[in-house]
């Protein structure tokens, strides 16, 4: 395994065993795994093609002289073929054609002494380059990270990066894991974003995707066959072969790449639930955390994960309290369930949240899962989930939206335009004063009305199969049953125009509206920034407890450190009695005309927090 290069003048670079790396000769080294090959070249611009001296088990490599940053490069395989690097750190256009020779030390770094934050302090905000801003690029992103830090955000989450086909898309049918998308600006441009951001005091998180590779631009399988399993399948294609060394090096350098050569603070990876290595004596998910704790033991570096199943065995804690290996998981559970009380929607995965919602959502915020074992309908009637109590709030990363929640649905409407302004505000409350760790999607911090939709950059008969499969999916949700006209206005996700229409609206904050929001939301921070955070840092496992769930009216207890946080939240829609809070009100939510808090009667969509102070509680370390 590759070992971090030292910063010299603020330069940082990583070594890795794939692709296109700088020696200390001044030349580069050109390395490709492709066992299927018996003879491969490099192709550089303005040169003759070099034969790349074979391995053993596979790999080529060979060392080039007095190679120029910015020079384009392709392997030829043996018959002809020219594909890109799939290690490229950068592309001279896209996927398809040659890399680009970067120099990981060009980019000179201002924040060296960033180590990170505290996790506890995370209020992370979701968000798409492409259409974060007017322009869609990371050095127009910079601009708005001060209106960020003003809010309250403490972390910056990007949606991936890395390089796919087209210019529009999500990013999560990357096909080049090292390179930044060009559409949104070369690498020094991603590396300055983050440098900005850590002299804000912003974290910053990159979402990546190691079960997949993206439908168009993929030719491992053409000369690495043994890359895959042909037999075994994900959602999205053949299964990766993650207990071949080769393969390993790939992924676990590639968290440590984006963690040490672009210093992020953290990862959230994707739908871990389609990452299986049964056939590893480590399991892969094991051995990139285990890599990343061992490599950076001098930057705080938080690990995320989204996962359907509802496991808790990647996110134990050790002894001193600290995550042996993933900090926290992406809780699903809570959204669904809040979801489902804001909007009365019971389609799709839904249905597994129709019945007894507050007893779910009570049991979400105190425990973290509402599903722990018990049988899914949306599942088939199969156990989802195991006992998630032990691990301490802070595992947990809670939200009412994100890309997915919103772009996934037909016409990727937000919360804001489904539910009831007041149902959203006091769902708002409870998610920003809770002890999990809080994520608002882009937007979302100023009440944006815009929808956020899929959209694509494929063409030919891959953008009609997508487009007839999105199609073809929300016709059997019971809001498009026998309505064929509303199916056919489903947004074409390859259209220019489907994209433009997600791009976040900053007049909004302008606007009364907007401001009103964003005051909301901005106190709401503020309040959590001084009086949750003390009481979060160190607390551990078995903090939350139902005190009852009763048709709406919730009252939860966190045992904390030096503390107790109480929540009372009547959901229903008449004033309710709820059990008595022991502590000082913290902050109050009412809906305008609903009356005022009188004792323990809230009145209809109220939330309450109190906190009950005192000296180390049981559940302090």
């Amino acid at each position: 395994m590759s070992e971090t290069s030292a910063p010299a003048d603020g330069r940082f670079a990583f070594p890795r065993t794939w692709g296109a790396e700088w020696v200390g000769d001044g030349s580069v080294r050109f390395r490709l795994w492709a066992p299927a090959e018996t003879h491969v070249r490099v192709r550089l611009d303005a040169r003759d093609d070099v034969e790349m001296t074979a391995l053993e088990d596979g790999w080529f490599e060979a060392r080039v002289p007095a190679v120029a940053a910015g020079t384009g490069y392709r392997f030829v395989l043996g018959d002809g073929f020219a594909i890109p690097d799939p290690a490229s750190r950068a592309q001279m256009a896209d996927v398809h054609g040659p890399s680009r020779v970067v120099d990981p030390t060009a980019y000179r770094w201002q924040q060296t002494d960033w180590t990170g934050r505290p996790w506890e302090e995370a209020v992370i905000l979701e968000l798409h380059v492409g259409t974060f801003t007017p322009e869609g690029t990371f050095r127009a992103a910079i601009d708005k990270l001060p209106h960020l830090v003003e809010t309250g955000i403490t972390t910056v989450e990007i949606m991936p990066v890395a390089q796919f086909a087209g210019n529009r898309g999500w990013g999560y049918d990357g096909v080049l894991p090292y390179a930044p998308h060009p559409a949104y600006g070369p690498p020094e441009d991603l590396k300055a974003l983050v440098d900005t951001a850590h002299g804000l005091g912003l974290m910053v998180l990159l979402d990546v995707v190691y079960n997949h590779f993206g439908p168009e631009g993929n030719y491992l399988a053409r000369y690495a066959p043994d890359f895959f399993h042909p037999e075994r399948h994900t959602p999205w294609g053949a299964a990766i072969a993650y207990e071949r060394a080769p393969v390993r090096h790939f992924f676990v350098e590639n968290a440590l790449f984006w963690l040490e050569e672009y210093r992020f603070d953290g990862l959230r990876l994707d739908a871990i639930d389609h990452i299986r290595d049964e056939l590893s004596e480590t399991e892969i998910l094991v051995e990139i955390a285990a890599a990343v704790r061992a490599s950076i033991p001098d930057r705080q570096i938080h690990l995320t994960t989204e996962d359907n199943r509802n496991i808790t065995h990647l996110h134990e804690r050790g002894a001193d309290g600290q995550p042996r290996l993933y900090t926290a998981e992406w809780n699903d559970d809570f959204h669904n369930v809040a979801h489902v009380i804001a909007t009365g929607e019971s389609d799709g995965y839904y249905a597994d949240f129709a019945e007894d919602r507050f007893g779910k959502l009570a049991r979400a915020l105190a425990e973290g899962f509402a599903y722990q074992g018990e049988p899914s309908r949306h599942g088939g009637g199969a156990p989802r989930g195991v006992p998630s109590a032990h691990l301490p709030p802070t595992a947990f990363v809670d939200f009412l939206q994100n890309h997915d929640q919103i772009g996934n649905r037909a016409f990727g409407e937000r919360l804001i335009d489904l539910a009831e302004y007041d149902r959203v505000r006091a769902l708002t409350t409870i998610l920003l004063l809770s002890p999990h760790i809080p994520l608002l999607f882009m937007g979302e911090d100023y009440g944006e009305t815009r929808p956020f939709a899929f959209f694509t950059d494929f063409e030919g008969e891959l953008a009609d199969a997508v487009r007839t499969g999105r199609r073809r999916e929300f016709a059997a949700f019971a809001a498009f049953q026998g309505d064929r006209a509303e199916i056919d206005e489903i947004p074409d996700p390859n259209a220019p125009g489907t994209f433009g229409a997600s791009k976040l609206n900053w007049d909004r904050l302008d606007h009364e509206d907007g401001r009103a929001w964003h005051d909301f939301v901005r106190t709401l921070l503020d309040l959590r920034r001084r009086e949750i955070v003390p009481l979060i840092s160190g607390a551990a496992g078995q903090a939350g407890r139902v005190v009852s769930a009763d048709d709406g009216a919730l009252a939860v207890d966190w045992q904390l450190v030096g503390g107790v946080l109480e929540l009372r939240a009547n959901l229903s829609e008449t004033a309710r009695a709820l059990p008595t809070a022991a502590g000082d009100p913290l902050h109050a939510f009412v809906p305008t005309g609903n009356g005022d808090i009188a004792g323990d009667t809230l009145p209809a969509g109220a939330v309450r927090y109190s906190i009950s102070r005192g000296g180390e509680t049981e559940n302090a370390r």
